[in-house]
């Protein structure tokens, strides 16, 4: 660390990392290095740092930590390059491309020491943080469902992984952060409809350790972007509209009708509905906020390595069950 700052790497120079480039360039208390692509940097986007063609050239500059924004068949290969050296690390999400690889990652940082944690950023949608924050506080008793739709057109940055482990990976850890509960149990259906060899489509039905029920639809065969997240419980609806960053609140109203055929048609009453207002900062700012601050040695909310191992397993849980037209089941958290 010299004049105080920290000294970031990058690896890779993608649609993603070079929105990392973006914010570690402007970081407070940051200096980006290094930019590692064997490709190059294609789209000017390294904002300066040197461009690099390996982990070792960047390991020999000397960083304390690196985003590794590679695609996710290279993460466990990269990552454990780091851990080796005594870097610290964000990973993309998912960590691995393998629940085995994302085990060995957790064994390699855990085991020197180092601070290491998994970019799954809606973790830092401000829709997202409010609602897991009304959520604690109980504003909505017990919780029943947790409903999350994901879909828009086919993104041509992705080639070597599906929908699950691409998309529905955000879906998984957010149910999980939200609710702070972990899954027991999935079932889930895939199709492949546009002639790529991984699924495009999956529809899954989860259980969480609470019981609350858990919905998934996520797909790259919508022609409009949609990124939902509904809560149902108690005492009304959240609804999380991460694209927007809007939470809204539909309440369970009191309010008893006379007219004796409309209430039974109804059921739950309709309440007042209320749309917070949240101070909405880019959540990829916040991620490395954070993790900064982790790697400094101050008390932080990062992804934990085991927490994205733990997502990794329910993604791959979800490829088996459909893969096998059965329920999957997971064992109890250690």
């Amino acid at each position: 660390m010299a004049d105080g700052k920290l000294r970031a790497g990058l690896i890779g120079l993608g649609v993603m990392g070079r929105n990392h480039a973006r914010v570690l360039a402007g970081l407070d208390g940051v200096d980006l290095v290094g930019v590692v692509d064997p490709m190059g940097d294609q789209h000017g986007a390294a904002h300066g740092a040197p461009v690099l063609s390996t982990v070792e050239e960047l390991l020999a500059a000397g960083v304390d930590y690196a985003v590794v924004a590679c695609p996710t068949g290279l993460h466990e290969e990269v990552g454990l390059k780091l851990a080796e050296a005594g870097v610290c690390a964000l990973v993309e999400k998912p960590l691995a491309d393998t629940v085995e690889g994302a085990e060995r990652l957790v064994e390699a940082f855990a085991s020197r020491g180092l601070v290491a944690g998994v970019g799954h950023i809606e973790r830092y949608n401000p829709a997202l943080q409010s609602l897991r924050t009304r959520l604690e506080a109980g504003e909505l008793g017990e919780v029943f469902q947790v409903v999350t739709r994901r879909q828009g057109p086919f993104p041509h940055r992705i080639a070597d992984v599906g929908v699950v482990k691409d998309l529905a990976t955000h879906d998984i850890d957010l149910t999980s952060w939200v609710t702070g509960q972990s899954y027991v149990s999935v079932t889930a259906h895939t199709v492949s409809r546009s002639g790529r060899p991984h699924e495009d489509m999956v529809s899954a039905v989860g259980k969480l350790a609470d019981g609350t029920m858990v919905n998934h639809l996520v797909n790259w065969l919508s022609p409009f972007k949609e990124r939902t997240t509904v809560v149902t419980g108690d005492r009304g609806c959240f609804v999380a509209d991460t694209l927007t960053a809007d939470l809204t609140f539909y309440a369970n109203g009191a309010q008893n009708t006379e007219w004796e055929a409309l209430r039974a048609f109804r059921g739950v009453a309709e309440g007042d509905m209320i749309r917070y207002a949240i101070p909405k900062r880019e959540p990829l700012l916040v991620e490395h906020e954070r993790f900064r601050d982790a790697v400094e040695g101050k008390s932080s909310d990062i992804v934990t390595l085991a927490q994205g191992l733990r997502t990794v397993e329910v993604s791959a849980a979800v490829l088996e069950s459909a893969g096998r037209g059965e329920t999957v089941t997971f064992p109890k958290e250690k």
